[in-house]
């Protein structure tokens, strides 16, 4: 889809919420305290330094869900409109973002096969299945891909290629790409999660002091979606891509204690995530003539989604333990420069890439060459 924007068009920010996690097992046993006050009616945190009392910090954001919220309470309120206008045609984020061990993944993710722990993800797969089942008279046509960037390489992960790396291409109708990247098509639930494990089980993942399964990648699953409506003699199509990120979270050695490979990844994590907010920096800064999109193959894979043609929720994943306030400040302030960001969202109508549009052109050239196979001096084809 065309990631450039008319200056007509309407601007939207983008929707900034912020999830807490419980104190974990080992931060109880090691006596930590919470160091946040979280007001989820007033969309309020308060950061308190518990080593220096009588200092905190406030912030406040569209939405904030304390320790005792659920996968179901954050996507009912927070993904589920987004993912429906993604059905409509327009392209949709949604990442996560926060410290090591913060919970992430399990927003993202969750535990697909029990229904209270499933995440974004498997969740927008229900979504738009069921919206698709239940719609007449409309085509739609569904694929999947899936990536990681890991050490500023772009894999595949559903290729059969491990060693295979991939550049990147942008064009003026769909934007910044991945060259060969693959696309399934998939036609239920059942096959879109069988995507979704099949990438899963080759992504990058290690142990950590700060997180037993900790991601060494950026990972992004992208879901297309194209839908065909007839409008008297004229077919319509309109193309929405959603893409669902899960980044890396941001390491300090000396909590983690990486080593070695650990070490070099972490290095790599951490430059593009700030990349990430230089990009994130420069757009809400007034009078800024270049943005750093091309600084990390992260950034670029993201322009669409910050100050582009796209509708975008980040969710800032924080931890409670008071051992971790520099961490959750930091997190808490990106959060909070991000929501500044303004988009400039669209309907993707009648792009010239569309798959259903070439599938119904080779239908048409079918339907002529068994036309002219039935006139007179032709030879008629037999039924079976």
């Amino acid at each position: 889809m065309p990631s450039s924007v008319s200056k007509n068009d309407p601007a939207e920010s983008v929707k900034v919420v912020v999830r807490c996690r419980p104190l974990g097992r080992k931060e109880v046993d090691d006596g930590r305290k919470t160091c946040l006050d979280i007001d989820t009616t007033r969309g309020s945190i308060e950061v308190k330094n518990l080593s220096k009392k009588g200092t905190s910090k406030q912030f406040t954001f569209d939405k904030v869900f304390d320790q005792s919220s659920r996968q179901t309470d954050l996507y009912d309120t927070v993904f589920k409109p987004l993912v429906a206008s993604v059905l409509e045609g327009y392209n949709g984020t949604i990442f996560a973002y926060g410290q090591t061990g913060t919970g992430k993944t399990y927003t993202m993710q969750g535990n697909p096969s029990d229904l209270e722990q499933r995440g974004v993800i498997p969740n927008s797969f229900q979504q738009i299945f069921e919206h698709i089942n239940q719609t007449k008279g409309i085509q739609y046509l569904v694929r999947a891909s899936y990536l990681e960037i890991y050490q500023e390489e772009i894999r595949d992960l559903l290729s059969k290629d491990n060693k295979k790396r991939y550049e990147l291409k942008e064009t003026a109708d769909s934007g910044v790409t991945v060259k060969d990247l693959s696309s399934f098509v998939v036609k239920s639930v059942k096959e879109i999660e069988h995507v979704m494990n099949v990438g899963n089980t080759n992504r990058a993942t290690a142990y950590t002091d700060m997180n037993e399964r900790s991601s060494r990648s950026h990972a992004i699953f992208i879901t297309t979606i194209e839908c065909c409506e007839t409008m008297g003699t004229e077919n319509h199509i309109r193309v929405g891509k959603l893409n669902m990120v899960d980044l890396a979270g941001s390491e300090r050695q000396s909590k983690t204690n990486a080593s070695g490979e650990r070490f070099r990844e972490a290095t790599k994590i951490n430059l593009s995530l700030s990349a990430l907010g230089n990009v994130i920096h420069a757009l809400v800064e007034d009078n800024t003539n270049h943005i750093p999109y091309r600084d990390s193959k992260l950034t670029r894979l993201l322009q669409d989604s910050l100050g582009g043609n796209s509708r975008t929720v980040m969710v800032a994943n924080i931890g409670p333990a008071d051992y971790n306030y520099d961490e959750t400040i930091t997190t808490l302030r990106y959060a909070n420069r991000a929501k500044n960001i303004k988009n400039k969202p669209k309907i993707n109508e009648d792009p010239k890439d569309a798959l259903l549009r070439q599938f119904q052109s080779e239908i048409q050239r079918l339907r002529k060459i068994l036309e002219s196979k039935t006139q007179p001096g032709g030879s008629k084809v037999k039924r079976r």
